[in-house]
């Protein structure tokens, strides 16, 4: 077990979220599934722990009742080298969902994301600043984003 693993606990979705996840990412699987029995606080037979992993990460799903919501306050953080890898997460994880602007997405489970390319990290951060800010300032003005328009905005084409 890494040392720290996401924990995301649902309402009662738990293990419809965890099928969608894993179907979207290469390299996914359940690796375990724990059911409530009788007498143990959920519906005999429900699930109450999946341990999966998403492309080699590893994360916990609970089913933990109406309490539990997700805030934008965390997302999950998907670092993509193309843009089809883009193209892909954003349309199958915001299916049912909401798109919201600067590549962040919130799924139908109430999950938020970002999809982001691996580039965006270098390109905000690098020395120069007006470089960073051009595309930082593309980034906010982008739904899903665009590899194309940040590479634009980086050498002032924009």
């Amino acid at each position: 077990m890494q040392k720290i693993t996401p924990h995301l606990v649902f309402d009662h979705q738990a293990e419809e979220a965890v099928n969608a996840y894993v179907s979207i990412f290469k390299n996914s699987k359940i690796s375990n599934i724990t059911r409530y029995a009788d007498g143990q606080g959920g519906s005999a037979g429900t699930v109450r722990t999946i341990r999966f992993q998403l492309d080699g990460q590893e994360l916990i799903a609970v089913n933990g009742g109406p309490s539990f919501t997700f805030g934008d306050g965390i997302s999950l953080y998907v670092s993509c080298d193309t843009q089809e890898e883009i193209d892909h997460y954003w349309e199958k994880l915001s299916e049912g969902g909401v798109k919201e602007v600067c590549g962040w997405l919130r799924d139908k489970y109430g999950v938020y994301w970002q999809i982001a390319p691996t580039i965006a990290w270098e390109m905000v951060n690098d020395p120069d600043p007006d470089k960073a800010q051009r595309v930082a300032d593309a980034i906010d003005r982008m739904t899903k984003i665009d590899i194309e328009t940040l590479i634009q905005a980086y050498h002032g084409a924009q």
